[in-house]
């Protein structure tokens, strides 16, 4: 017989759609894993901001996954208190997205100058330089700013503090 923690496990497996080198788990937006009375498995999750397009991928993967799993009662809900937050993400989440070439989030979400449009220094995540310039406030998704590294010319994605 499955147990929540066998289903956590489960869940670990699944890769972020848009930032595939993490976990929906690691990104933190799984909030909670039940096994009622009745064999229902009923899962909250929490969307990183409102209108993400790939919650709604999450959670068909969330449920494949289940279902793999010899269950086929599965509640999803979708939980927006407490609002998500950069400072859910594991500290192997934002060391996998640094080794993929993202820059993670440097701060807690205290950290507002992506709202302000205060210009912030981001480390490169190639060459490690903070001497960095933000080029776009939006990167290769809505929840990333494009910057760019002035010593090594590379461009790259900032996972932006929420």
């Amino acid at each position: 017989m499955k147990t929540e923690s066998d289903l956590w496990q489960v869940l670990s497996a699944i890769p972020d759609p848009e930032i595939p080198v993490i976990s929906i788990v690691e990104l933190g937006v799984i909030r909670n894993v039940i096994i009622d009375a009745e064999n229902t498995v009923n899962v909250k999750i929490t969307p990183t901001y409102s209108g993400c397009p790939a919650m709604k991928q999450m959670e068909d993967d969330v449920r494949r996954a289940i279902e793999k799993e010899g269950f086929q009662t599965i509640n999803i809900e979708m939980v927006y208190n407490p609002a998500w937050t950069t400072d859910w993400l594991s500290a192997e989440a934002r060391k996998k997205l640094q080794d993929y070439g993202i820059a993670p989030p440097e701060e807690s979400t205290s950290d507002k100058s992506f709202l302000t449009g205060h210009i912030k220094s981001v480390t490169c995540p190639r060459c490690k330089s903070k001497n960095t310039l933000m080029v776009s406030q939006f990167g290769s998704t809505a929840c990333k700013a494009l910057y760019q590294c002035k010593n090594c010319l590379e461009a790259f994605d900032y996972f932006k503090c929420i």
